[in-house]
């Protein structure tokens, strides 16, 4: 209590001490003078002189200054009304000061939030124009140039429009997993939970990509033999597209003569971990942090020869925390990179003898 009359009239008081002092010791002087000063006279003068000053000063600055603090609070309340609440009004300059300092960084802090997604946004809608616009323009000139006599050559006729067939499945291409994406981040793709085993999942997905690994050597294996079936709780078809998007990533940016390897291990008690490990070119660490942002690619020119929508890692992302689960990215630039994700597991993991690890 002490502290807040101290807060709250320190003003007032020193200023009716200083008034008080000043007109008693003139009063005192002026008696003294005229031969009729009275001690008592002089208290009571200052006791009377001390309580009027104080009660004008403290209702006149109390006033002037709530007058003036209630603006403050009530252009603060009409711009965040959660800012104020239903805190009563101070005059306390040392409390208003912090609480304006207070609902300054909470501006600030918003403003600066505003400006990294004003420039997400403006980055996102470029790499979508860009995305959509290669296609289109493909398509686009090889219907031009049969339009322009072209197209009664057999031969031109056929290959330009397989080739404007292919950017069209392109465009849809990108349409879908923008499609598929929104569905995610809005919540609107329902999961199909089964029970199914994630090993025979990771051999299905090794065998359809053997091809396109065979083309730069890449073998694909696992880290050892499991001949015990892992059963793992989750959307199958969702969980297939993860492994694959991951794996043809190792693939597209897997050196010559690499190798691609998964493995699964025991997390806790009911969980396991799901590993794809490259020893490809690696990702600089300064990119790591937007790896799964839609359409980001660590290496413009060289991502886009190898194809793809951009959407592959987001969609990954999205589809992993639909399943309440985590992903994870290590890598080290020009030796390798390990996605792992985990899963919710149905029966207990299995034993495997160490000595069955593939050389």
């Amino acid at each position: 209590m002490a502290e807040n009359f101290k807060r709250s009239y320190r003003f007032a008081y020193l200023s009716s001490l200083y008034i008080t002092i000043l007109l008693t010791l003139i009063v005192s002087v002026f008696l003294y003078v005229q031969n009729q000063f009275n001690i008592l006279f002089v208290l009571g003068f200052m006791i009377i002189c001390y309580g009027v000053a104080f009660l004008i000063i403290q209702y006149r600055v109390q006033k002037f200054i709530y007058r003036r603090v209630r603006k403050i609070y009530d252009d603060i309340e009409m711009l965040d009304v959660d800012t104020r609440g239903e805190s009563p009004v101070t005059t306390d300059m040392r409390t208003l000061i912090k609480e304006v300092e207070k609902f300054a960084q909470k501006r600030k802090t918003e403003i600066e939030t505003l400006k990294i997604r004003e420039d997400y946004r403006k980055e996102f809608m470029g790499n979508v124009s860009h995305e959509l616009k290669t296609p289109l323009f493909t398509v686009q000139g090889y219907i031009l140039t049969l339009l322009d006599g072209a197209m009664n050559d057999p031969v031109i006729l056929d290959k330009y429009l397989n080739r404007a067939n292919k950017g069209v499945e392109r465009l849809i291409y990108i349409v879908k997993d923008l499609d598929m994406i929104t569905k995610l981040e809005v919540g609107d793709l329902n999961l199909n939970y089964t029970n199914f085993d994630i090993v025979e999942l990771v051999q299905s997905v090794f065998d359809l990509f053997e091809m396109k690994a065979a083309k730069k050597n890449i073998a694909l294996t696992f880290d050892m033999n499991y001949q015990t079936p892992i059963i793992v709780h989750a959307d199958k078809e969702r969980i297939q597209q993860v492994l694959s998007n991951l794996i043809v990533n190792s693939i597209k940016y897997g050196k010559e003569d690499g190798t691609t390897e998964v493995s699964i291990e025991n997390l806790i008690r009911n969980k396991v971990i799901i590993r794809v490990t490259d020893n490809g070119e690696g990702i600089a660490e300064a990119h790591i942090p937007r790896l799964f942002e839609r359409f980001y690619r660590v290496d413009k020119s060289g991502s886009r020869k190898e194809g793809g929508s951009g959407l592959g890692l987001a969609i990954v992302k999205h589809i992993i925390e639909a399943h309440h689960e985590r992903i994870y990215v290590e890598s080290d630039y020009r030796i390798g990179s390990e996605f792992s994700f985990t899963l919710e597991k149905v029966k207990k993991f299995p034993v495997v003898d160490v000595s069955t690890k593939t050389a």
